[in-house]
């Protein structure tokens, strides 16, 4: 069975595993697939969420705390925690701060956060949910710890239509990634791994629906990179 086929407890483990393997190269690892604009992607991200100048941010599945430390470069004032169940992952994000004012770093599993009700203005995330077990009770404990008015932003991959561009598509998902996978952490499974759990996630629609169905309002969701890539928001009524 391919590893993004896998479900619960398997599939649980073996991501944990997998991006504890990867840590210290999957920011530069972001860099070179995407070619740059996942940083372009995190500040719309942040744009999105519309945290008041004293707001409490969830950066979930934060690995190495990109999302966060982007809200604190830009708001200061923000309370910001980082949670991911990766170790290693937040343990590269704390070496890279060398000693510097940061988030709150807290082991945190996705489908039961170890968090009060109501505790935050805005839950983010950077490609995190194609990788969750159970989508539906993933969004519910986001819906759980929003505020009321509270803002939930993704940042996804998300499985593209066909067009004419879906050679290229492939050719990069498939190829490219794992050669650079191979070449820069030698972890090929890893970066098939990527491709994989993209073709077998929700599309843009579907995510929105189940984000509907979760409780939240005003839902919507823009594509990007020739729709390979979807923020998806909503909010808590």
């Amino acid at each position: 069975m391919k590893p993004a086929n896998l479900t619960g407890r398997e599939r649980a483990a073996y991501v944990q595993n997998m991006f504890g393997r990867i840590a210290h190269r999957y920011d530069l690892m972001n860099r070179l697939m995407t070619f740059g604009q996942d940083i372009f992607w995190r500040k719309e991200v942040l744009r999105r969420a519309a945290l008041p100048e004293d707001g409490v941010l969830l950066d979930l599945g934060s690995g190495t705390g990109d999302l966060a430390l982007e809200a604190l470069h830009q708001r200061p004032s923000i309370t910001a925690v980082a949670g991911d169940f990766t170790l290693e992952m937040m343990l590269v994000g704390q070496q890279r701060l060398n000693g510097q004012a940061g988030p709150a770093w807290c082991g945190t599993d996705a489908l039961n956060l170890p968090f009060p009700a109501e505790r935050f203005d805005a839950v983010i995330s950077g490609f995190l949910m194609r990788n969750v077990s159970d989508v539906a009770q993933g969004l519910s404990e986001q819906w759980r710890v929003l505020k009321p008015g509270g803002r939930v932003v993704i940042l996804d991959t998300t499985r593209p239509s066909q067009n004419l561009l879906t050679p290229f598509i492939n050719l990069h998902m498939h190829t490219i990634i794992p050669a650079l996978g191979r070449l820069l952490t030698g972890e090929v499974e890893a970066y098939t791994y990527l491709p994989d759990s993209t073709e077998g996630f929700l599309t843009a629609e579907q995510l929105a629906d189940r984000m509907q169905k979760a409780g939240f309002a005003r839902v919507g969701f823009h594509r990007l990179n020739f729709g390979t890539i979807a923020i998806h928001w909503g909010e808590k009524a």
